[in-house]
């Protein structure tokens, strides 16, 4: 293996590793919305009892957002879709950090900026460097 093949393994792998990273993180956050008893939503997240509609509507966007960074690229079907869809991940967080700062909640927008920066190397990668064929 010469040395550029060598980088666009490693690239591919570690790709792959943040992309199931963010699945992970978006279907825990996912289920959570949609599936934790409002009460201790509330508990953990304060702005979740005033808003039960954005809460739900944020789950699904949440587990539609990891399944979209990793099923078309696994499948190789429509595998640009992973771009697209770590593009609209990127507006999501940007949206979340927003409505967090707009709480006074600055000290939850972390996760929301690793998200983003994380979804954004997806789709820098898996647009110019390490492309899915599709089959």
């Amino acid at each position: 293996m010469i040395k550029g093949e060598k980088k666009s393994v490693l690239l591919n792998i570690t790709l792959w590793l943040a992309q199931i990273l963010l699945v992970a993180g978006f279907t825990w956050a996912g289920a959570m919305k949609l599936f934790k008893p409002a009460e201790e939503l509330a508990a953990m997240w304060p702005w979740t009892a005033a808003h039960p509609g954005l809460v739900n509507f944020t789950g699904i966007l949440d587990i539609l957002a990891g399944l979209g960074l990793v099923l078309p690229a696994l499948l190789r079907r429509v595998s640009k879709f992973t771009v697209y869809i770590a593009l609209a991940t990127i507006v999501l967080m940007i949206a979340a950090i927003i409505f967090h700062i707009s709480r006074g909640e600055v000290a939850q927008i972390g996760v929301n900026i690793f998200f983003a920066v994380t979804s954004a190397f997806i789709a820098w990668g898996r647009n110019v460097k390490a492309h899915i064929s599709a089959r």
